[in-house]
């Protein structure tokens, strides 16, 4: 079943660093199918605003659709992109970033073939505004990369630290600020950032003002996770609210796929898994003092938390169980069933 999956972010110098590309990539190599990208901004001289996503690329569209038996679009919020009403093929449409408390455009997502989210919070969202399209795929990774190796626990607390940020809002909507600030405070907190050839000098400027460089690291290569996994005792993954980073991040699912427990901000949807499993703690506000204190709780329950991790990493999140999870919705959608 070949499929046609549409990405609505840029293409990015160090690919593997993209979730959303990483799961789009193992999709494309089961099923088959061509991936497309329809933000127009990468060579256009003035911001084009997602309302127009696509419209370049239209005349190709049409002419490569028979191609496909369906379209399926990845986007890290429920936008409705008017270039969807062109296209003639059914519609999968991944929503990333999970549904916030904010009501989406209902009678755009009911007129697709099926709404994808990757939480139950999300999930519950949607049917509880009357959706009956909505269906709930867990995310998935290769956990064979991934295995346990001790870190023993001391005076000296590492961290490492997913999800950088594109912009420079994103300091402060992704908690690296709070996070900063947290080690300035902490002189035993040590943050290890995975950072992806954005915003290098600025972060490092900010790291520099505060003289941290002893405390913190930036990793702006392409690096071997499990190993730097090996050297933390958790992760951790901050968002002021829904949207800003995946519902599930990729990086705190490889440190369970690890053994590590992990640290995550409420707002992010995947908290509600964390505190169900008991794998990590929750940090109730994206600020300095409330990271510390998540800190804090997660030591106190530290062995516990890093024998859940062990328990729920390898087997929760496996790519089988996200193919055969997506097979199961291409199949009703081909099918024309309810989903």
């Amino acid at each position: 079943m070949p499929i046609l999956y549409h990405l609505t972010f840029l293409p990015h110098k160090m690919p593997e660093c993209v979730a959303e590309l990483q799961e789009v990539t193992t999709l494309r190599d089961h099923f088959g199918g061509e991936t497309i990208y329809i933000n127009p901004n990468q060579r256009s001289p003035i911001y084009i605003p997602r309302l127009l996503f696509g419209f370049q690329k239209l005349k190709t569209l049409r002419q490569i659709e028979y191609d496909y038996d369906l379209h399926h679009i990845y986007n890290a919020d429920a936008f409705a992109f008017p270039i969807l009403k062109q296209l003639r093929k059914p519609i999968v449409y991944s929503v990333s970033g999970g549904i916030g408390r904010k009501r989406p455009n209902m009678r755009f997502l009911d007129s697709l073939a099926a709404v994808v989210v990757a939480d139950e919070r999300s999930l519950k969202r949607l049917q509880g505004w009357g959706s009956k399209n909505c269906m709930l795929v867990h995310p998935g990774i290769d956990t064979s990369r991934f295995h346990y190796t001790p870190t023993p626990l001391n005076k000296e607390i590492y961290l490492m630290v997913g999800s950088a940020p594109w912009t420079i809002a994103q300091f402060q909507t992704k908690g690296v600020n709070a996070l900063l600030e947290a080690a300035k405070q902490n002189p035993h907190l040590h943050l290890i950032f995975l950072w992806r050839g954005v915003l290098d000098s600025e972060m490092e400027q900010r790291v520099q003002s505060l003289n941290l460089e002893k405390q913190v690291q930036i990793i702006k290569q392409r690096v071997d996770v499990n190993q730097i996994l090996s050297q933390v005792h958790a992760s951790i993954t901050l968002a002021a609210a829904p949207g800003i980073v995946k519902a599930y991040p990729h990086s705190l699912l490889e440190s369970l796929a690890a053994g590590k427990p992990v640290l995550i901000s409420q707002g992010i949807p995947m908290s509600d898994y964390v505190a169900h499993k008991q794998c990590g703690q929750i940090v109730r506000t994206v600020t300095a003092q409330a990271i510390l204190e998540a800190l804090d709780e997660l030591l106190e329950k530290y062995p516990a938390m890093q024998t859940k991790a062990q328990q729920v990493g390898k087997n929760d999140f496996s790519l089988d169980k996200l193919i055969t999870t997506f097979d199961r919705v291409y199949k009703k959608v081909l099918n024309g069933d309810h989903i």
